[in-house]
């Protein structure tokens, strides 16, 4: 009887021991997991802070907040450099339908040719990647408890940024004002995609934010960080209603895309205003040629659009003397001394160089300085539109008088009227009783009655103008629209929804292959767009928020104290370890009656950093 007693406890204390060798093994399992998950705190506390070893680094304990004064300070700095790099690329990179003047501005000023623009754009994409990155460190930090601390050598690099950022943005903004209204155009195409993105974002940032907000002792602080996410979060919701996109509209109401005139021919295929660039341009498809007109000594019209012929041929070689002297003061015989085709060569103005042929290449090297006869005769035989500036002699120019009748002359004896976009302002009345098959074409939006006094047939204008209202209501008297220069493809997207008859454009190639709007939605679409897309985000933050609150409310910590339970998330990570070495370390021994007691060692391995 007592024999099977005592093996009725043996087996009884066999089943303990093994129940609590069981449930040591899955605590030591889940430290391990913890223990494991450093790797990933090290890489970002290195590369945020340089604190590659455990000892340099602690978690921000329950009622702490994330950081110190100083480095919440860093902290704002560097989301404030985010936003002011992102504003600066995102103005320069939708800048890029004018960097060939902005290049050529720098030539004027500088002297040499380099393609400042595409460097610019170079400094400002890495800098932004690199700020992004160090917030994208930040908020894992955040997200895993831990306390910041930026490394110094990157709180200059935030600093070099932030003077970049805010230096580039002033002085093209002074320089160069106009790229701002090409920045509010380019909303109404990007504005929908963005819009997405910051929800987005705001949704990712939701797992910090309520982390750090549970677990605050302080209701003000949690009010605040609270309520400038939601104001910040509500304010995207709402954007929408504020939003306005000519490429919103409903189905079958899209006019035709508007017709293509080459800028000076195709820039990007020949050297501008020479034969070969307007003969590619009627090639790929131009419907229209634009150029720019001026008379020479002896009274011939030819085609150069600066006052200078320094940038466009070698006058720096045949005429080394005369480099600064105005073009119209050249005799034709002169003028076709120069060429005209090398500079695009050695330039390479739009990167194009690498695709021309051997055949191309010697073509461009040929090509001289055309005459206004030459070109009309490519229009006429082509039947193609004609659109050209014609620009006054200067005093004493034997020809200051009558540039207006020198040139109608050549125009008459070369293409039809009815071809020409007539666009010189001066003895505009006289000129429209002499030729009224002249297309009228202004250079400034004004009342409709007093355009339609004048012949007014057109309008061409800055595509900076471009405005949906106002063509239509152009259009409701038969004046057609015409924008220049619109190179980019979300540019001409942009266009054609608001109903542009025609642009001036030095990419025809490329945009002649456009078959309809790169962004084009109906209303209701982009009212589906735009509410899944807040309700998504919503549903997301609640359940964060939630998951938050459900996880911190079993994690009590003593009021008045910094001090955790050792069994919290947030316990340090010397803690944990010992908590591994500790359980590793268990020994079971059984007592003198038989039961199993538990006996730790009482020392502790030393831990060494590698």
């Amino acid at each position: 009887m007592d024999g099977g007693f005592n093996m009725t406890r043996r087996q009884t204390h066999r089943v303990t021991h093994r129940l609590k060798l069981g449930k040591l093994k899955v605590v030591r399992r889940q430290l391990l997991q913890r223990y494991e998950h450093q790797p990933l705190v090290s890489c970002l506390a290195g590369l945020y802070g340089c604190q590659w070893r455990r000892y340099q680094r602690a978690r921000a304990q329950p009622g702490e907040v994330c950081c110190s004064k100083v480095e919440c300070g860093s902290f704002g700095l560097l989301i404030l450099t985010f936003f002011l790099s992102f504003v600066f690329l995102y103005f320069w990179s939708e800048a890029q339908n004018d960097y060939n003047d902005f290049d050529w501005f720098n030539f004027g000023t500088l002297g040499f040719w380099f393609p400042w623009s595409l460097v610019l754009l170079g400094v400002a994409a890495a800098l932004f990647t690199y700020i992004a990155l160090l917030l994208v460190l930040a908020v894992c930090l955040l997200s895993e408890g831990q306390r910041l601390y930026l490394h110094w050598s990157h709180k200059i690099g935030i600093v070099v940024t932030l003077a970049f950022s805010v230096t580039a943005t002033a002085i093209l903004s002074d320089l160069w004002s106009k790229e701002w209204k090409t920045l509010l155009l380019s909303l109404q195409v990007t504005a929908p995609f963005l819009h997405v993105a910051a929800v987005a974002l705001m949704t990712l940032l939701s797992w910090p934010i309520a982390l750090h907000f549970f677990r605050m002792n302080k209701r003000v602080r949690q009010v605040a960080i609270l309520g400038l996410y939601l104001s910040v979060l509500f304010s995207l919701y709402l954007v929408p209603l504020g939003m306005y996109s000519p490429c919103i509209k409903e189905a079958g109401t899209l006019g035709p895309p508007p017709s293509l005139i080459g800028h000076r021919g195709a820039p990007m295929l020949a050297p501008e205003n020479t034969l070969l660039s307007f003969e590619k341009a009627v090639e790929v498809g131009g419907e229209g040629l634009e150029t720019d007109v001026r008379i020479s000594y002896d009274g011939v019209p030819f085609l150069m659009h600066d006052s200078t012929l320094r940038r466009t041929t070698d006058v720096d070689k045949v005429f080394p003397n005369r480099t600064q002297q105005d073009a119209s003061l050249f005799t034709w015989a002169e003028l076709q001394q120069l060429n005209a085709g090398n500079w695009f060569l050695s330039r390479d103005p739009f990167g194009t160089g690498s695709s021309l042929s051997e055949t191309e290449r010697s073509s461009i090297q040929n090509q001289s300085i055309p005459s206004l006869a030459q070109f009309l005769e490519v229009a006429a035989g082509s039947g193609r539109l004609v659109l050209f500036d014609l620009r006054r002699p200067p005093s004493g120019h034997p020809y200051n008088v009558s540039f207006i009748n020198t040139t109608l002359q050549v125009v008459w004896d070369n293409i039809n009227s009815s071809q020409v976009l007539w666009l010189p302002s001066e003895d505009r009345e006289t000129v429209q009783a002499v030729d009224p098959e002249l297309q009228q074409t202004a250079e400034e939006r004004g009342p409709v009655q007093n355009l339609t006094d004048r012949h007014i047939r057109r309008l061409n204008l800055p595509y900076s103008s471009m405005s949906e209202q106002q063509i239509s209501k152009y259009w409701s008297v038969n004046i057609s629209t015409n924008l220049f220069v619109i190179s980019q493809p979300w540019l001409y997207s942009l266009a054609w929804c608001a109903g542009v008859h025609s642009i001036t454009t030095n990419s025809i190639h490329l945009l002649s292959h456009l078959r309809q709007p790169l962004f084009l939605m109906t209303p209701e679409e982009y009212t589906l767009m735009w509410i899944l897309t807040d309700v998504s985000s919503t549903f997301l933050i609640t359940a964060v928020f939630i998951f938050h609150w459900w996880r911190e409310r079993g994690l009590p910590f003593w009021s008045g104290s910094r001090q955790a339970h050792e069994t919290g998330p947030y316990s340090k990570f010397r803690t944990e370890l010992s908590d591994v070495w500790s359980i590793s370390n268990i020994v079971i021994r059984p007592d003198p009656q038989g039961s199993p007691t538990q006996s730790a060692t009482p020392h502790l391995p030393t831990i060494t950093e590698e």
